[in-house]
């Protein structure tokens, strides 16, 4: 087993076993025998709706996750993905109910509006971080504030809303809009947008490991320095990955508006941003890794409810998911440490010492 494959499977291997530990001890600490909940977290996996509810949450925390990836491949941390999902949906659900075209081209530039507005609400930081210094963390999260604030009064009945029952919505999407999904029955309906999250993983995949552009921003997000000194434009890799990140985070409550709801409602689902900050940490901005880190985070949002039922507090849930990504976290900082101490003593001993020559031997020997 060569070394390289040795670390890749070991730092996933101790996050396991940490996360595992981890939520044993909590759920000892609750009362709740760690088998027997596990058992009933696997088991509800064959109830009802619960396995399609699972798929349909997986593709929406992809997109989410994959939005994060992005900034995270420039070393920006956009807390705004809350924001710029939420005001793409809202445009996208107000341009698709109130044009008619053929089926696909419907559904395509609702996709597009989509990705538009959830771009360009990102455009204001990047261009405050790249003008004015100011951090995208503090930014973005002031736009999440004016995100939520600008969605309620749009959503008002004097607006773009309408009632209907006892809820206030958008105007419906035509059928002509609306994205048929796979259906199994009584088991539920699986969106038909599952198959976006695969093509835009693949694409973010491609994108990052095999094109030029990939690499500039990977390369700009370990040192703009260095990156500026090969002929890369940082300040333009900062705008473009965070415009990226709101065009993937625009794209992540369609899932839901195409193959379900057919309109921004009041109750519009909230969190998935956050979400996914954790899943693209867990996942190490992999897109396989992001597609496995999705389904781990929906499946734990799924035990909540079947823990509840048997007595265990459901947040034991969210406590799991937050310990597994710290789990992640540690192990691979570990094994990375472990490794540059490794790489250290094999410079030693081709260099003919024990141990590399540290800088302040090294400033003693001069």
């Amino acid at each position: 087993m060569t070394a390289k494959l040795r670390s890749s499977l070991l730092a996933p291997a101790l996050a396991i076993a940490f996360s595992a530990l981890l939520c044993a001890v909590v759920l000892l600490i609750s009362g709740a025998n760690p088998l027997e909940a596990l058992g009933v977290m696997i088991g509800q996996v064959g109830e009802g709706q619960v396995a399609v509810d699972i798929v349909n949450s997986t593709a929406i925390y992809m997109l989410a996750a994959l939005a994060a990836a992005i900034g995270f491949q420039m070393n920006l941390l956009n807390i705004g993905i809350e924001g710029q999902y939420r005001i793409g949906a809202l445009v996208a659900a107000i341009v698709g109910g109130a044009i008619v075209l053929p089926a696909p081209l419907h559904w395509i530039v609702i996709l597009i509006v989509a990705m538009i507005a959830g771009s360009l609400w990102a455009l204001l930081p990047a261009i405050l971080k790249v003008t004015r210094g100011v951090h995208e963390v503090l930014s973005t999260i002031m736009m999440n504030a004016i995100a939520f604030g600008l969605a309620a009064y749009l959503i008002r009945r004097d607006q773009f809303g309408i009632l209907i029952g006892n809820n206030v919505s958008t105007e419906p999407i035509p059928a002509s809009g609306q994205v048929p999904g796979i259906s199994f029955g009584d088991r539920g309906t699986v969106f038909g947008l599952v198959v976006l999250a695969v093509v835009a993983a693949a694409v973010y995949g491609v994108v990052m490991d095999r094109t030029r552009f990939g690499f500039e921003l990977r390369a700009s997000g370990l040192s703009p320095t260095a990156a500026s000194a090969g002929g890369v434009n940082a300040k333009k890799m900062i705008v473009v990955s965070l415009l990226a990140s709101g065009a993937v985070a625009g794209l992540v409550g369609m899932p839901e508006i195409l193959g379900r709801d057919h309109a921004y409602t009041l109750n519009f689902a909230s969190g998935y941003g956050f979400a996914g900050l954790g899943i693209a940490l867990l996942g190490r901005n992999h897109p396989v890794g992001i597609a496995f880190g999705s389904l781990l985070w929906a499946f734990l949002e799924k035990a909540k409810v079947a823990l509840d039922n048997v007595g265990v507090p459901r947040e034991i849930a969210t406590i799991m998911q937050g310990s597994i990504v710290l789990s992640v976290v540690v192990a691979y900082e570990i094994v990375k440490r472990v490794e540059l101490a490794a790489e250290q003593r094999r410079v030693g001993r081709a260099l003919g010492t024990a141990e590399p020559v540290g800088p302040v031997e090294a400033e003693g020997a001069k």
